[in-house]
C-alpha cells in the first residue's frame, strides 16, 4: 500500500464548500438506513452546523493535498447540542467525517488525535463524543483509540439511544505517538 500523507489543519473560509462535500458524501452513507424525513432533518442540522458560530474550532484533514475529512469541536454540551442539563464541560467533537474514497488511510485517526492535542492546549482532561449503533464502524474507531463509554452522559432522542464516549487526554496511547 502507497504512504500517503494526511495533514489535519485548522479549516479556513475556503474550506466552506470542501467541508460540506466531505459531510455530505460521509453521512450520505445513512441516507438509505433511516426514514426519509429523518434524513431530511439531520442534513439539515448538518448543514447548519457548517456555520453556527458555536463551534470553537474546525479541523480538516487533507489527502495529498484534498480535503477529505473535518471535525468540529465545541467547549460544552450546551454548545454541542442546545443542551446545558447534560453538564458536559468539555470538549466535544462533533461530525466528524472522512469522505467515502478516502476511508481506511488513517484520516479519521488523525482527525481524532488533533482535536485531542487541541483539547489538552486548552486545558481539558477529556474529549467527549456521541454516536448511536447504526455508525457502528465509528464507535469500533472510537474504542480502538482508547474512548471509554460515558453512560451518565448517554442522550435519548425518541427511540435513538445517543451513546457518549469519553476519552482520558492525560493517559491516551492516542497522544504518545
Amino acid at each position: 500500500m502507497s504512504q500517503h500523507s494526511i495533514n489535519i489543519r485548522h479549516a479556513e473560509q475556503t474550506d466552506r464548500a470542501a467541508i460540506e462535500e466531505v459531510l455530505l458524501d460521509a453521512y450520505g452513507q445513512y441516507e438509505s438506513v433511516l426514514p426519509s424525513p429523518y434524513w431530511e432533518q439531520y442534513k439539515s442540522n448538518i448543514l447548519e452546523a457548517i456555520d453556527a458560530g458555536r463551534t470553537k474550532a474546525r479541523l480538516v484533514a487533507e489527502l495529498d493535498g484534498e480535503v477529505v475529512g473535518s471535525v468540529f469541536l465545541f467547549d460544552s454540551s450546551e454548545l454541542a447540542y442546545g443542551n446545558p442539563e447534560l453538564d458536559i464541560q468539555s470538549p466535544i467533537i462533533r461530525l466528524l467525517a472522512v469522505s467515502r474514497k478516502a476511508r481506511g488511510h488513517g484520516v479519521a485517526t488523525e482527525l481524532i488525535r488533533g482535536s485531542a492535542r487541541l483539547a489538552l492546549e486548552w486545558g481539558a482532561e477529556t474529549l467527549h463524543l456521541h454516536t448511536s449503533d447504526m455508525m457502528d464502524s465509528a464507535v469500533r474507531l472510537y474504542e480502538r483509540l482508547g474512548f471509554e463509554r460515558a453512560f451518565d452522559k448517554d442522550i435519548v432522542n425518541g427511540a435513538t439511544l445517543v451513546k457518549s464516549y469519553r476519552l482520558q487526554l492525560k493517559e491516551t496511547a492516542l497522544l504518545q505517538a
